[in-house]
């Protein structure tokens, strides 16, 4: 799914931010993003280490669970983080819907982009839920 508008994706980031964007919106979508807006126009927030109490405070507020099971996953937000930034340093500059539509229709954005550097495993492990794991298979791209 793609955006249509500069305003739709502002209105996801600060959803996200103050906990008021509604369930059936976040989506693996709106997740990149809210990522790449947060990169691109909130230099207040570092993602590497602000997004684990951002996304698991979204997702106890609407009744959600972080557990070792279901809810914030660190590894797999810290590799979606490094997509996002890989994908602006070979972007040019351009209105934040044509950056994350370009996110959405590349390679990043797939749901497994993770699974090329990790074993399903070692990336669905408690260990890689709660925090950073590296990786086993290959190394993450370097930025």
């Amino acid at each position: 799914r793609l955006f249509t508008t500069d305003a739709e994706i502002r209105r996801i980031g600060g959803g996200l931010l103050d906990r008021s964007l509604s369930r059936p919106d976040w989506t693996h979508e709106a997740h990149l993003a809210a990522c790449l807006w947060i990169i691109s126009e909130r230099p207040d927030i570092d993602p590497d280490r602000d997004l684990r109490g951002i996304i698991s405070g979204y997702n106890a507020a609407d009744g959600g669970v972080n557990d070792d099971t279901q809810g914030y996953h660190e590894t797999i937000t810290r590799c979606f983080i490094r997509a996002v930034r890989l994908h602006l340093a070979t972007t040019g500059e351009g209105t934040l819907v044509a950056r994350v539509n370009a996110l959405l229709v590349s390679p990043y954005s797939n749901r497994d982009w993770p699974l090329a550097f990790y074993s399903h495993e070692r990336l669905f492990s408690v260990a890689a839920r709660r925090d950073f794991v590296e990786p086993d298979l290959a190394p993450l791209p370097a930025l």
